[in-house]
């Protein structure tokens, strides 16, 4: 197992942190090797929520790597898409998952977001559906920089959603902060809606691990830490989850813990 440099807990949230991205990868992966190993020894098969961004691809990388998975027996979800988006643009979220993780498994059955052809809000409701009927046993998710939890940004944010799958407005800061990753190349050209897991689908799941490298999540990492939980920070919330983890390297940690 890979060794954080520090373990702590805030309210209900276990934390680790890692000296490095690839170390605080490798763990995670290893975490999400354990959560889906047992739901396919205890059911057959397994369900899970994956994200994207630069921020996830240590762990894509080393999940994709994991020996002793049974990827045939593995249901794979994702979490958000920009509406009006090609497929094939290079910052499409499903495209980046086939990119970085499900051109090197071969999964039972991936299931992504998209705008089917019965329209936006059928699409919202058939996702949900699938989500209802394949539980999930894992969640991977990050923090982005305003704090955000998939695309549910403040303030729009509801930790006490009705629906599992939305449409909804993006901020602005997420939409600089897809830009600053080199994935549009002005925020000009970037969509300003998507559509989004809600925050109380993402917790449904069994286990849900919170992966928050880089330096330019330390502002994002303190604010959930620290500061009220609110749907201003969305991620605050992760402290009311026993059942997830927080997964930090020293440049997310900052002086958080100073």
């Amino acid at each position: 197992m890979t060794t954080p440099i520090h373990v702590t807990q805030i309210d209900q949230l276990p934390i680790t942190i890692y000296q490095s991205n690839a170390d605080l990868g490798r763990a995670a992966a290893e975490h999400a090797t354990d959560a889906i190993t047992r739901a396919i020894r205890e059911r057959g098969e397994a369900n899970i929520i994956l994200a994207t961004g630069n921020s996830q691809l240590t762990f894509l990388a080393a999940l994709r790597e994991t020996r002793g998975i049974e990827w045939g027996k593995v249901n794979v979800f994702h979490m958000d898409e920009y509406i009006g988006i090609d497929p094939n643009h290079p910052a499409s979220f499903p495209n980046f998952l086939r990119k970085h993780f499900l051109a090197h498994v071969k999964v039972k059955k991936f299931f992504p977001v998209s705008a089917g052809v019965g329209g936006i809000e059928e699409s919202c409701a058939e996702y949900a559906r699938w989500l209802h009927t394949h539980p999930a046993d894992l969640v991977a998710l990050g923090y982005g920089e305003n704090g955000h939890l998939a695309f549910n940004d403040p303030p729009f944010a509801d930790f006490n959603d009705p629906v599992w799958v939305k449409v909804v407005k993006l901020d602005e800061v997420s939409r600089r902060q897809q830009v600053g990753e080199g994935h549009f190349k002005s925020v000009d050209e970037m969509p300003t809606h998507a559509i989004t897991l809600t925050v109380p689908a993402l917790l449904a799941a069994k286990h849900v691990l919170a992966i928050v490298p880089e330096a330019r999540k330390q502002n994002a990492v303190k604010r959930a830490l620290t500061g009220a939980i609110s749907e201003d920070c969305p991620g605050s919330i992760l402290r009311r989850v026993a059942h997830a983890q927080l997964f930090l390297d020293v440049d997310s940690a900052g002086d958080t813990f100073k």
